[in-house]
């Protein structure tokens, strides 16, 4: 098969076979479109679309819109929505393989690093393959035909009927498997009023780079050094009002995590393993990269892209609007929120994994510049006037956040 398909194991077993593979349509399950009702895929494998349905008109079926959803923007929401539902193997048709492939070669290469505990070490998403067209009529055979009219009947109907498809298909998986241990670094303030301190504003900000490569050290003085620097003056402030009785009402947790630069790893442990309860959890304020100063505003130092602090919420967005009017004038971009970015960093900091659970989040970013990733990302490089006034923004928005009477409210659908 060549390079026609990319397969992640996520169990221990060597050898899979299959009798039967279950075909389910583009593998979602929403309120505007499921391919999941009345199918049990429980302990079977599933082949299925990448991607979202369109209409004639070229607009998702999820989104009603010529924008797409996050079931194609998420590469893991599939594959999640398919663990919950019990099936053992996904099989993913992407008709642009070999061109994804080529764009992505360096990346799938390079080793893998995931979540996992000692009674689950693998993680939490399923064993998948990626595979062409050609692949998946290799699985089914000249059953393939069934596949392509079953998909073509649900996007004019909106509805799919699942078809179960006979195989003999063996997956021989070969892995190397090293446990790491990573630490996420935690401090709590409670909040002062006793019916809002159950409400929590989470603070984070990433303290792990890329270490030492070969006889290279990578210092991570922007990534993120500097955001890490700003999350604990902003806790140190924190601390200083309550001392003086001053506030905050509802609870802070500060937290530093690790394995960001592996996968957004230690922020999607939290948010799988939380300390306090989702449902009681306000909004993550995200610092990434917020001490260097990018080519387009080499003139003016003082801005920041804000990222995501409208997706849920357009009261957060409104909050950090009128935290900078008021305090820091600084330039808000928002030219790396937009939709269609191709840079995609709304998805690409911790963040995201509070987003990803419903949970309004702000993303701080200063943008790249030629030292990202490099050894020479380093201190003497870091505008820390700059710094202090976005510490002193993220700091007015948290506290706004964390002493409003009302809790801001989720009342933004289908932009996450």
């Amino acid at each position: 098969m060549g390079l026609l398909h990319v397969s992640y194991s996520n169990d221990n077993r060597p050898e899979i076979k299959f009798n039967e593979v279950v075909f389910l349509g583009y593998g979602i399950d929403d309120a505007a479109y499921s391919d999941y009702e009345a199918a049990d895929v429980k302990g079977k494998a599933i082949l299925i679309y990448d991607g979202e349905p369109m209409n004639a008109n070229g607009n998702s079926l999820i989104t009603g819109k010529k924008e797409l959803s996050d079931w194609s923007s998420d590469w893991k929401k599939k594959l999640l929505t398919a663990k919950a539902k019990g099936a053992d193997f996904v099989f993913i048709i992407d008709p642009n393989i070999k061109k994804n492939i080529e764009d992505n070669r360096r990346f799938l290469l390079s080793s893998r690093m995931r979540t996992g505990d000692s009674e689950n070490p693998s993680g939490m998403l399923p064993n998948s393959m990626y595979v062409s067209s050609t692949v998946a009529k290799t699985i089914v055979g000249k059953k393939f035909k069934k596949v392509v009219k079953s998909r073509d009947k649900a996007i004019k109907s909106g509805k799919l009927k699942a078809v179960t498809l006979s195989t003999n298909l063996t997956v021989n998986h070969e892995k190397n498997v090293n446990q790491l241990i990573g630490s996420n670094v935690l401090g709590y303030i409670e909040g002062a009023d006793p019916k809002l301190k159950n409400e929590v504003v989470v603070v984070t900000a990433h303290y792990d780079h890329l270490g030492k490569r070969g006889e290279s050290i990578f210092y991570g003085a922007d990534d993120n050094g500097s955001g890490t620097s700003t999350v604990i003056e902003v806790c140190e402030a924190l601390v200083e009002a309550k001392k003086q009785n001053a506030g905050p009402r509802r609870s802070i947790l500060v937290m530093l995590v690790s394995g960001e630069e592996k996968g957004l790893l230690g922020s999607q442990y939290y948010a799988e393993n939380p300390i306090f309860p989702l449902a009681n959890t306000v909004a993550n304020v995200n610092v990434d990269m917020v001490g260097r100063v990018d080519d387009k505003y080499k003139d003016n130092p003082y801005y920041i892209y804000v990222i995501g602090s409208d997706r849920l919420s357009t009261e957060l967005h409104e909050i950090n609007e009128t935290a900078n009017k008021s305090f820091t004038n600084l330039t808000l971009d928002y030219t790396y929120n937009d939709d269609n970015d191709p840079n995609r960093y709304y998805y690409r900091s911790d963040h995201y994994n509070f987003a990803e659970k419903g949970i309004p989040a702000i993303f701080y970013f200063n943008g790249t510049h030629e030292d990202y990733h490099r050894p020479s990302d380093t201190v003497e490089k870091i505008h820390f006037e700059k710094m202090a006034k976005i510490g002193q923004l993220v700091f007015y928005t948290t506290w706004e956040l964390a002493n409003r009477d009302k809790r801001i409210e989720v009342n933004v659908k289908g932009r996450n």
